[in-house]
């Protein structure tokens, strides 16, 4: 069964004059136990698509879509309080940005205690109060923080960004959700801390079945951790797949591209030799070209682009193109 299955999921900014959709008719479909994928450059509508999922978009957006289901639930027929009952249940999210995210006034290990599901405590009330310490060191062991004295009596301006990030993970993991999402979650550590949190992730999904939707602008990054993958640009969807498609036989211009910019994909090319990129940068909300918002950047685009393309299904290769890259593979 479907996790979670999303159809043509719109986000629209309301704006004075004419409403501006900065995610346009997306899809997204996980399974349960599947690593996903999320990628993109900044701007493309990734956290966007993530926070509407969680239900923490303020009212200048208005989500619409033709399908949202949570496990066979439709939530867009429950009300905003019965989706977040659910959602806030079994879904938890990393931020980008933890020290906006925790409390500057509380300690760390108060903010802990506070996340920790009150469903694992047993016992009398100075029983539970124990017993939700000892959850909040055992979540801060977990995530590799091991000096939990100091980090449990600390408030977030006086940690480092990355130990901040370590305890947002903590925090995320405290309700032990079915779907995690992961917004950047290692954006502020060094390569070795990234590998840790990354190994952390994959246990979790291994040991406790967890899926996770991780959204990354590194596609080389993300293909050694994930399963599948979907790519966005400027808000759409452009290609989903499974990770080996994606990497190797993209069928988008776009994925091309970002392919062709990672130098694990160009080991052959001369040392101090230019990556491929695309000309230009990603548009902005108040200048979205129409139809395909690649198009004033495609090295392939043609008259059809300024209408918008459908999904095509290449045997469960997805790809939102006129003119896919499919037939130069043949």
């Amino acid at each position: 069964m479907n996790l979670i299955d999303i159809r043509n999921l719109s986000i629209e900014l309301k704006t004075g004059a004419k409403p501006i959709f900065a995610v346009d008719r997306v899809n997204l479909t996980m399974k349960e136990g599947e690593v996903r994928g999320l990628v993109g450059e900044s701007g493309s509508g990734k956290s966007l698509l993530a926070q509407a999922i969680v239900g923490v978009l303020d009212e200048k957006w208005r989500v619409d879509a033709d399908r949202f289901h949570w496990r066979g639930n439709d939530l867009m027929r429950l009300s905003p309080a019965e989706r977040k009952a659910i959602i806030s249940k079994d879904v938890a999210m990393i931020f980008q940005e933890p020290m906006a995210c925790l409390d500057p006034t509380t300690t760390i290990g108060e903010q802990l205690e506070e996340a920790v599901d009150v469903e694992q405590l047993t016992g009398f009330f100075w029983q539970k109060r124990q017993q939700r310490k000892q959850a909040a060191i055992n979540l801060l062991h977990k995530v590799g923080i091991k000096q939990h004295e100091v980090c449990v009596k600390s408030f977030p301006h006086q940690l480092t960004d990355a130990l901040c990030q370590r305890v947002m993970i903590a925090m995320a993991l405290a309700r032990r959700p079915m779907l995690l999402i992961a917004d950047e979650p290692t954006a502020a550590m060094e390569s070795t801390n990234q590998g840790q949190i990354f190994r952390l992730l994959a246990s979790l999904n291994q040991l406790k079945n967890m899926s996770i939707l991780l959204i990354s602008h590194d596609l080389e990054n993300v293909t050694h951790w994930t399963n599948t993958i979907t790519v966005m640009y400027s808000g759409q969807f452009v290609e989903a797949g499974t990770t080996e498609q994606i990497f190797n036989q993209p069928y988008h211009p776009y994925t091309r591209a970002l392919v062709d910019s990672s130098p694990k994909a160009n080991r052959m090319i001369p040392n101090k030799s230019r990556l491929m990129t695309l000309p230009g940068s990603i548009p902005i909300l108040q200048h979205l070209p129409i139809g395909c918002r690649l198009g004033p950047r495609c090295p392939r685009a043609q008259k059809n682009c300024v209408d918008a393309p459908k999904i095509k299904n290449y045997h469960g290769h997805q790809v939102s193109c006129h003119f896919p890259l499919k037939d130069s593979y043949s």
